[in-house]
């Protein structure tokens, strides 16, 4: 992202009935371009980019630190960290995969789902106060993790045919729709899965913030002469928005983990 490119600076003085001439600042995508911060190595980092190494850094130390330890008797960093695991363990991965085949991908998942998480969390946390997965490249460099997790995990299972017997839904009982049925399955699994993949979560994350930058920015906005009472409406939006959105947050995590869960399975899946 070159330093041109910069997030839109709010301008305090634009209010309603204000005399300087200054529009609603409506939220756009010029909400979602940040100048860089840093340079290290020839390589500029943008505040999206930063958020995304402090998310990796709490996600090792927190679970370093937990269980780094680990005792017979918790104490309560640990068990916050084991009921965490737990609910990844028992919840998605063993009810995907179950006990036998999930507990070589324990750790994916839950690296997976705290990572995205708290990538998500960023959006209502004061001084971040943007959702980093609403950058499509964060969601696809994640969708693209679990797509060649996948594609390895068909082709080491099942072999060069059977992955592809895998892939394609091979199925001779289909009789004359068989072909049709195989190009389907194949463009479905190498191209919309992985793209639905990372669209659902970057859609979802896109479309919050921008909720939550217009009510926000509409309560300052509107707060002014006998247009207050609609700032305090839209004030009331935006709190009630952030509670909406932290519901989002976790529920994306958790359907961005259980589709993870779920292709592993196919991959695992006998073809029959």
């Amino acid at each position: 992202m070159s330093a041109e490119q910069t997030t839109l600076a709010f301008d305090w003085s634009c209010r309603v009935f204000a005399d300087n001439g200054c529009g609603f600042p409506s939220p756009g995508l010029h909400s979602f371009l940040f100048q860089p911060m840093f340079t290290v190595g020839g390589y500029d980092f943008n505040k999206p980019m930063l958020l995304a190494i402090i998310t990796t850094v709490v996600v090792i130390g927190f679970f370093w630190a937990a269980f780094g330890k680990a005792k017979v008797i918790p104490g309560k960093l640990q068990m916050v960290g084991e009921a965490g695991y737990d609910f990844v363990r028992r919840g998605i991965v063993y009810e995907t995969l179950g006990k036998r085949e999930g507990d070589k991908y324990v750790p994916l998942m839950v690296s997976l789902f705290f990572f995205v998480w708290i990538l998500n969390l960023w959006s209502v946390i004061p001084v971040a106060q943007f959702p980093v997965t609403s950058i499509i490249a964060f969601p696809a460099g994640l969708a693209l993790v679990v797509y060649l997790t996948w594609l390895i995990l068909t082709f080491r299972k099942h072999g060069f045919v059977g992955g592809l017997k895998n892939i394609t839904g091979y199925d001779k009982s289909l009789g004359w729709v068989l072909p049709l049925v195989m190009l389907i399955e194949f463009f479905s699994n190498i191209f919309v899965r992985p793209f639905t993949h990372a669209v659902r979560l970057f859609g979802n994350m896109f479309a919050g913030h921008l909720l939550l930058v217009m009510f926000t920015v509409a309560s300052w906005y509107l707060m002014n002469g006998w247009l207050a009472p609609a700032g305090v409406v839209s004030f009331v939006m935006a709190c009630l928005m952030i509670m909406f959105e932290l519901f989002v947050q976790a529920v994306q995590a958790y359907v961005f983990v259980l589709l993870a869960c779920t292709y592993v399975q196919g991959a695992l899946a006998e073809h029959h």
